[in-house]
């Protein structure tokens, strides 16, 4: 065994110490198309309002593009297989649906404090410099992922595990040691979803206008989480109770039967995320939604936003007991609050007629 490989072999161990069920290790250049795909993408606008990915598509490129000196990547996942169904509030229209991977802390700062230790344990033993990323970098983390051997990009362009199917939280560490890695990895995973589309059907607003290819303006999960505008009203019966995020393409792949369940406990929901009423959202001033999302990832869309998706899921909802309180936001200090809330008023008020006028006739 060489040196190299045994290097490799004592921080895969590190890894699993510190929670990462998924490793690999690739070169920094062992995804050269991924830069030319994501140009094309930006090209087409299917980035939406997320200007930061046109304004660092060059550091996003390549792990050179933002780092010079790096020659490998280490590749970690975490998983956060849900224990609760992902879909589970389908019939229950007075209650937000909240994507799974939110429900429990936000794993941004728990991810990133593991990077840290192993990204030490790393330089102690080997030398070497080394950087560490968790999703809010410019860095192509799917891309790389599949080069390291971790999995592949799936129809729904997300990572497909074997293990973790597509429930894995990515993190990556550059490094300017190279682990004597002269060629691809040999447990490189290929893709599989060979003739299956069930995240392509699953999709409620079709956002795949081809496979492995995703159009982010019309994704519920961009339309709620980065979105910053009004939601258009082409999608908003379409995202239905869906108040953060959305699960249905990853949910639909059948790779998922093979997902082990998630051992971090900070993953784990937390019991007021899983079901939350609408009512109790529409009711939140900004104190109350620091409050209620303190410590998740949900925290960075702001209050505005939150109750936004609340209307347009209470629009959906055809409950008029939620109309006092749509009818309150109409004066909200926020615009696409009034906006949202304005058309919430209109939808509930429809159903109330439509309701009525089905009682008359019966």
């Amino acid at each position: 065994m060489t040196d190299d490989q045994q290097l490799r072999d004592r921080l895969k161990a590190e890894a699993e110490t510190l929670g990462f069920a998924a490793f690999g290790i690739a070169r920094a250049d062992a995804a050269p198309k991924a830069g030319e795909r994501l140009r094309a993408w930006i090209a087409e606008g299917c980035h939406g309002d997320m200007l930061w990915m046109a304004d660092t598509a060059e550091r996003r490129a390549s792990p050179q593009g933002l780092w010079p000196a790096v020659r490998s990547v280490v590749m970690l996942g975490m998983p956060y297989t849900p224990s609760v169904d992902p879909r589970r509030h389908a019939d229950r229209p007075d209650l937000g649906t909240i994507s799974v991977y939110a429900l429990g802390q936000d794993y941004h700062d728990l991810i990133k404090r593991r990077l840290k230790q192993l990204a030490g344990w790393l330089v102690g033993a080997a030398g070497g410099g080394v950087k560490v990323f968790v999703d809010t970098a410019p860095v192509l983390e799917k891309p790389l992922a599949e080069a390291a051997g971790l999995g592949w990009q799936g129809k729904h362009t997300n990572l497909v595990s074997r293990d973790h199917g597509s429930w894995l939280f990515l993190g990556a560490i550059y490094t300017t040691l190279d682990f004597g890695l002269d060629l691809a990895p040999d447990d490189r995973q290929l893709p599989t979803c060979g003739s299956c589309d069930a995240c392509q059907t699953a999709c409620p607003t079709d956002a795949f206008p081809a496979p492995y290819r995703l159009d982010a303006r019309r994704c519920i999960s961009y339309l709620t989480i980065e979105h910053k505008g009004p939601i258009p009203v082409e999608f908003r019966r379409a995202i239905g109770n869906r108040i953060y995020g959305c699960d249905d393409c990853l949910a639909a792949c059948p790779w998922n039967k093979f997902a082990v369940a998630a051992r971090e406990l900070a993953f784990q929901p937390r019991a007021e995320l899983v079901a939350p009423p609408l009512a109790d959202l529409l009711a939140l001033d900004d104190a109350g939604f620091r409050q209620v999302f303190a410590g998740s990832p949900i925290k960075r869309i702001g209050r505005h936003r939150m109750v936004r998706n609340a209307l347009i899921a209470a629009g959906n909802s055809g409950d008029a007991a939620l109309l006092p309180q749509v009818e309150a936001l109409r004066s909200d200090a926020d615009a696409v609050v009034r906006e949202a809330a304005d058309w919430a008023a209109d939808q509930l008020r429809s159903a109330s007629r439509s309701t009525q006028a089905a009682v008359s006739a019966a």
